[in-house]
């Protein structure tokens, strides 16, 4: 079977990682069994809740620094601006950790995520992600923003992979390597 054609340059190499990270964090999040989602491996760790709505929360907050204000449903108006817009859904972001405890709810604010990372992604052409950025008190583009999302993105994706494994759960997907399959 013939593979589907892909997007080239930089923007499909973001969409094809995009893409591998929704699949695998929200594979680990409908594998890891409801009544799990208050296990954490240490009393100052996040749960597993904790850490999917983290990632969320981040693709939201990460978004807005380049113009995509966050869901209203979620983080209601945000009008402020600067560092106090930031404080404040920093604020928001805390609080929507502590609320969402559910797995539908959890899974459904993950996915609310991606498809607004992608939908806005995927809108942006290289003049876009070229677009000179304030990130963090820094001057950098609107594509860095996208690379540190996509890294945090994966860096709780192996969080998740290891807390699944202390957990006595395997990874919901076959090993890349046959022999270890």
């Amino acid at each position: 079977m013939p593979a589907t054609p892909r997007m080239g340059g930089f923007r499909g190499e973001f969409l094809w990682e995009l893409e591998i990270v929704e699949r695998q964090l929200i594979a680990l999040a409908e594998a890891i069994p409801g009544e799990k989602y208050d296990w954490r491996p240490a009393p100052t760790a996040r749960s597993v809740c904790e850490v999917l709505v983290h990632v969320a929360a981040g693709n939201f907050m990460l978004l807005d620094t380049i113009g995509e204000p966050p869901p209203i449903h979620l983080y209601d108006q945000v009008t402020a601006q600067t560092s106090e817009r930031l404080w404040m859904l920093v604020g928001k972001n805390d609080e929507l950790e502590k609320n969402l405890r559910d797995k539908t709810s959890v899974i459904d604010v993950l996915r609310q995520s991606f498809e607004a990372v992608n939908q806005l992604f995927s809108a942006s052409d290289e003049g876009a992600l070229n677009r000179p950025q304030q990130f963090f008190g820094e001057e950098t583009t609107v594509r860095r923003v996208y690379l540190r999302l996509l890294a945090h993105m994966h860096e709780h994706m192996g969080q998740m992979i290891a807390y699944t494994r202390c957990m006595g759960l395997k990874a919901p997907w076959d090993d890349w390597r046959p022999d270890r399959r």
